[in-house]
């Protein structure tokens, strides 16, 4: 049977009992052209642990789009990053409706079987998913709805498509239920914005007469703390409209719930209060341990010792019993020293952040770095330099071409990180979540016209607390270390809560112990003026907008904070210009493209040989690009290929003709002198004529000099006739003169 369901400017088509009968549940979603399918399946038998053994797997069939999959092997084989960050938001938002002890095995499966390029597909996939689940015989009885919020022309608007949200400034992802939210992902996206100025703010030197110009400039779209909640708002409505429809037509349907066991916890109030009594302090001592490591050993101590009493032997007490007590014990004793006495257990404030010590480019050969510390946190962010050639491919089902991605960010978390021995083994969702979440955060502050490729890399040398707010902190100064523009500096925080009865505390800048024994936790990243990433976790039912308004406000004086040290540190931080690779991107005339390549690539082979450099071209733009690692030998590789395509004209602007004669071949006439001018001078000049890659000015004694156009303003000027008319008179420096070769600066 299909079932039709309208809500948030999307139809969606469930096709229920037609497929995959055999699983405990399935769903088959059609959204446009897109169809997914999702199931559930359960074994019989528990695990011995007590935890939820939910395993959720997104796949992308090529077949979707009408592609066979490229490589050696024809068919689909390990998950890319998109497919594994689509599982873990579906793990996400489903595993906290799993019923207290449920421990039977359940696979979730989500297939993408056909593909339309506008729909959201990790919106489908969560609702098929959800629907899928809430269907089975799992005793599951709410439904999730995902839901995307843009911000587009000034207006928030629910999941839109794939084309609008590419001119959105906003991307919120918010799952939820109808009572509750269960997990949030938020990110701002840069845009080039157009302003008209008038003429004499861009130079005062420049003709007033000229009434105004447009000019494009970067803007970060950061959001501040109420326009955060005013979107998390319109969200809790879509999500409620939405699961309200859902169980409205799915309650029916519903299987019924099978008869299954539950682990509970192992309680006992006897050993609690033998604990309390004999054990007490050493129970805060072990809290006080801060490292992971640490704790466990004395927890473990603890108990050993508890064993060995005559109790313990009397009363049989089992160790995995009195290890059970022990740990509930050290979570009340946790919530209770914040809760009641606003003190946490290494002895902080609230609000409190822990000590950061920052060191950058402390790695002699690479391009640049940043060793961050916060408390037991400890970041080390490495970044690499390269050139177009150097970008992450990739595909996207939605996408018709394949992806360049300019700027990665790789995380690494090894096991001596909170000293434990386990191998090193290829990411998980945890790295990747995190090298995701950290990108979203700092890509807003990277040129969007970036020439570079970037990688960042942050290696985990500790972690007690949120490593991936380190890696941001650290990844911004290391960012700035490499010499890369950056537009403000990006700082991230983690921030706790914790609920008892009708009170309540916001933990700024948590550790793992409060991490865990929290009852929600989330991370904020951002600069001093607003949110660029935004990831939160809820791990009870519900949170008051209040509460959350709270600790988005406790969140911005914490990352102020964080941000003060950090201004601190970038001022201090030496580029290392001598092993960063160069990249320029200049503008010729198209007509003289042919003389960079020479006969038979002659000439451009020879630059490339002598300069050691890489050179691009565009032929129809007139756009010259060179990389190599050298700074010097781009720069002298560049200077060769102006002289190439500015050979000297005698007595005039160029034009048609050679200016030693007619077009005809006639008998040259007699060459004027040429006037010399002292470097750094200063004269007045006239607009003659604009072209692609600059302007030619006369100076006076009439001869013409060239104003490239990356000498006209601070940033890269796309238009030259945006700035200069012709016959505008314009003062102008002296760069550099070679014989009638004159190079020119716009003096402002």
């Amino acid at each position: 049977m299909e079932y039709k369901i309208t809500v948030n400017n999307q139809e969606e088509i469930y096709d229920l009992g037609k497929v995959a009968k055999q699983a405990a549940g399935a769903a088959l979603l059609k959204i446009k052209n897109t169809v997914i399918l999702a199931t559930v399946a359960r074994d019989d038998s528990q695990v011995s642990e007590n935890f939820v053994p939910l395993t959720v797997q997104y796949v992308e069939k090529t077949y979707a789009v009408g592609k066979i999959p490229g490589g050696y092997f024809k068919r689909e084989t390990k998950p890319g990053d998109f497919e594994t960050l689509t599982s873990r938001i579906i793990d996400r938002s489903l595993r906290p409706l799993f019923p207290k002890g449920y421990a039977y095995p359940t696979q979730i499966v989500v297939f993408v079987l056909s593909c339309d390029p506008e729909v959201d597909l990790q919106v489908a996939a969560l609702n098929a998913a959800s629907a899928a689940l809430y269907l089975s015989d799992i005793p599951v009885n709410k439904a999730v709805a995902g839901v995307r919020i843009g911000y587009i022309d000034g207006k928030y608007v629910v999941n839109p498509s794939n084309s609008a949200l590419k001119t959105s400034t906003l991307d919120l992802y918010v799952a939820g239920t109808k009572e509750e939210l269960l997990m949030i992902e938020m990110r701002s996206i840069a845009s080039m914005e157009s302003m008209n100025l008038p003429i004499m703010a861009i130079d005062p030197m420049l003709d007033p007469t000229l009434a105004e110009s447009v000019i494009t400039k970067q803007s970060i779209n950061e959001f501040n703390e109420d326009a955060i909640l005013e979107a998390i708002d319109k969200a809790q409505s879509a999500i409620t409209e939405a699961t309200s429809a859902y169980e409205q037509t799915f309650a029916p349907l519903k299987k019924e719930d099978a008869e299954l066991d539950y682990k509970e916890d192992l309680e006992n109030d006897s050993i609690f209060a033998y604990i309390d009594e004999f054990y007490k302090q050493d129970v805060h001592n072990a809290i006080n341990q801060m490292a992971k490591s640490e704790r466990a050993n004395e927890l473990n101590k603890i108990v050993t010792k508890i064993l060995s009493d005559e109790v313990a032997v009397l009363e049989g007490w089992s160790k995995e019993l009195v290890s059970s007590v022990i740990n509930a014990y050290k979570k009340k004793i946790v919530r209770e020293m914040i809760i009641d006495k606003h003190v946490r257990a290494d002895g902080r404030k609230l609000n409190e952040i822990r000590p950061i010590s920052i060191e950058t480019n402390i790695l002699p050969l690479a391009h640049g770095s940043c060793l961050f510390t916060r408390g037991q946190t400890q970041a080390l962010a490495v970044v690499t330099l390269g050139n177009d050639k150097d970008a992450q491919m990739y595909d996207l089902l939605t996408e018709k071409n394949t992806i360049n991605d300019t700027f990665m960010v790789n995380y690494n978390f090894p096991g001596f990180s909170v000293g434990e021995a386990s191998p090193l083994r290829s990411p998980g969702r945890r790295e990747l979540g995190h090298g995701n979440l950290a990108r979203r955060a700092l890509e807003p502050v990277l040129d969007i016209n970036r020439l570079q490729t970037i990688r960042l890399v942050s290696e985990i040398l500790e972690s007690n607390g949120s490593s991936s707010m380190a890696t941001i902190c650290g990844g911004v100064l290391a960012l700035k270390a490499a010499g890369i523009n950056i537009e403000k500096l990006v700082a991230g925080i983690a921030m706790g809560l914790v609920f008892e009865g009708d009170k309540h505390a916001v933990l700024s800048d948590i550790m793992g112990l409060e991490d865990h024994d929290g009852d929600m936790d989330f991370k904020v990243a951002g600069t001093r003026d607003g949110i660029t990433a935004l990831q939160m976790d809820i791990k009870l039912g519900g949170i008051s907008r209040d509460v959350l308004k709270e600790a988005l406000y406790q969140a911005k004086e914490g990352r102020a904070h964080i941000l003060g040290l950090m201004e601190a540190a970038s001022q201090e931080i030496v580029v290392n210009n001598s092993i960063l690779p160069k990249l320029e991107l200049f503008s010729v005339d198209p007509s003289k493209i042919v003389d960079i390549i020479g006969q038979a690539g002659k000439t451009i082979r020879e630059i490339i040989e002598k300069f050691e450099v890489s050179i691009d071209l565009d032929r129809e733009k007139g756009e010259v690009k060179i990389a190599g690692e050298n700074k010097e030998k781009v720069e002298a590789a560049k200077e060769h290929i102006i002289q190439i395509t500015n050979k000297p004209s005698f007595g005039g602007r160029g034009g048609g003709r050679d200016r030693g004669g007619d077009r005809h071949g006639s008998t040259p006439r007699e060459e004027k002198p040429v006037p010399t001018f002292v470097q750094d001078e200063v004269v007045d000049g006239v607009v003659k004529r604009i072209v692609d890659f600059g302007a030619f000015i006369e100076l006076p004694g009439g001869i013409d000099g060239l104003l490239h156009v990356s000498k006209i303003a601070d940033h890269r000027v796309d238009k030259v006739s945006d700035y200069l008319a012709l016959e505008q008179k314009v003062r102008v420096k002296i760069l550099k003169q070679t014989g009638n070769k004159i190079e020119l600066g716009l003096e402002r």
